[in-house]
């Protein structure tokens, strides 16, 4: 327990207005998106790296637990206080767009920088940074970083692991180490970034982050190819990428979201005949570049049972193609009164096989289990709709079917998560995706780095 020696001790070294321990600042970082509840017994709002290394310090020497916290939005309890201790929030102070560096086109900054500032400060120069998770809006590079985050153009351009050149961290015993450097080519000692890299706040507190950026693609257009089922949708997917088609997003709507949308957003232009849909973007350094795209797109679309094939007029026309995937989500609740949703990822050529297990799995337990997502890069965002939360029965059945789509996709060389990561949620499922001697490994790294189990403990179940 943390007891008024210690918070005297935080105190001294942020000053009173930067911690904080009444009812109101508890309940408001006792949750994130999962809506599970864990209240801290603190909430320190660090200024700088110093401040950061002097309170792991302490904290490492006293035995109190430390959980790292960015805008609080992740969907698997990453940055919840499980175990009590004290919230450490990067988002006041710690938030800032350091340097854009022209010359090696890089971006340095601090963790608390929400992902749209800074792709918008880059793209003001000239420049792109592709990661752009659906949380891009509040979300921070400090959790994008944290939990590798994607997005809808990792089709194209990957997701935040490929953009990382270094970082700066401050280990849980106060240490502060650089791993990596802004060049191209680094190839000495461990890559002790990649480690750091999607630990969830398990290993270190991240403090700096340098990200690789590119030029600015010239042209963009949005496109639609309707079909009459996912199933042949899904065949589109891999056959047009192994024909050469590179779009940056290629998003897909099964027929339950279809209908789902129909109903809650009237406004939205989906035929009839609709029971599958695949929507997203080409872009290039030309226009002949984009017609080329569309064309082998349209004409593999074609050839895979397409009925339909949609080019966005202009920018304002891209955004209403673009309105039913933005709106799969909430469209889905129409469904239930509780979502299951998981984003477990399968090799894109396993697509199909993977939504028929899912949708059969759905009926064995009786829930509609509609599916919308990442097509391109083989990431689908499956919600498992309970019809009544209050029904323990339901609510059981409701995770019993998670587990089992969990073994099948992971039987199908697929893997628990694409983009959310494991937190609390998903780390009783971790068996199923890893050996004992893999799980081990993730025991002796989190231990190697945190030998006291202080920073973050328990979360991917280490």
């Amino acid at each position: 327990m943390i007891n008024k020696e210690h918070l005297d001790y935080f105190t001294s070294i942020v000053g009173e207005e930067n911690i904080k321990y009444d009812k109101a600042h508890l309940i408001a970082y006792c949750y994130d998106a999962t809506r599970e509840r864990f209240e801290p017994d603190a909430v320190v709002f660090p200024r700088d790296e110093q401040d950061i290394s002097k309170i792991l310090k302490y904290c490492n020497e006293h035995k109190i637990v430390i959980v790292p916290r960015g805008a609080g939005s992740g969907f698997t309890g990453g940055a919840l206080p499980s175990n009590g201790g004290i919230i450490l929030s990067l988002e006041r102070h710690m938030n800032k767009l350091l340097e854009i560096d022209m010359e090696n086109m890089v971006g340095v900054v601090q963790p608390g920088l929400i992902n749209m500032e800074f792709q918008k400060a880059v793209e003001e120069v000239g420049l792109f940074y592709p990661p752009d998770p659906a949380s891009e809006d509040y979300s921070t590079l400090g959790g994008n970083v944290s939990e590798n985050a994607g997005g809808m153009r990792a089709a194209k351009y990957g997701i935040t692991k490929d953009y990382v050149v270094a970082l700066r961290a401050v280990l849980p015993n106060g240490d502060i180490i650089v791993a990596g450097k802004k060049t191209i080519k680094d190839v000495a000692g461990y890559n002790t970034a990649g480690i750091l890299i999607a630990s969830e706040g398990t290993l270190a507190i991240i403090t700096e982050i340098t990200l690789k950026l590119i030029p600015k693609p010239k042209f963009k257009q949005t496109y639609m190819g309707i079909f009459p089922d996912v199933n042949k949708a899904m065949n589109a997917v891999f056959k047009s990428l192994a024909a050469g088609a590179n779009p940056v997003a290629m998003e897909f709507l099964d027929a339950l979201v279809i209908k789902a949308l129909k109903q809650k957003f009237p406004q939205v232009e989906l035929p009839e005949n609709a029971g599958g849909v695949l929507v997203g973007d080409v872009d290039g350094s030309s226009q002949a570049e984009i017609d080329s795209q569309l064309a082998t797109l349209k004409e593999s679309f074609a050839k895979y049972g397409s009925i339909d094939f949609i080019e966005a007029r202009d920018e304002d026309h891209g955004k209403q193609l673009w309105f039913a995937r933005r709106n799969a989500s909430p469209a889905t609740m129409i469904y239930g009164t509780k979502k299951l949703n998981e984003d477990i990822s399968v090799p894109r050529s396993k697509l199909p096989e993977a939504l028929d297990g899912i949708y059969a799995i759905g009926e064995k337990y009786g829930f509609n289990v509609p599916c919308f997502g990442h097509a391109g890069d083989g990431n689908i965002h499956v919600n498992v709709m309970v019809k009544d939360k209050t029904n323990e029965k339901e609510m059981h059945d409701g995770h019993k079917a998670i587990e089992d789509i969990f073994q099948f996709v992971v039987d199908m060389g697929g893997t628990l998560s694409g983009e959310h990561g494991i937190g609390l949620s998903k780390a009783p499922f971790m068996n199923i995706a890893f050996t004992d001697a893999e799980i081990n490994l993730f025991k002796n790294i989190k231990k190697a780095f945190d030998p006291n189990n202080i920073l973050n403990p328990f979360k991917m179940g280490l």
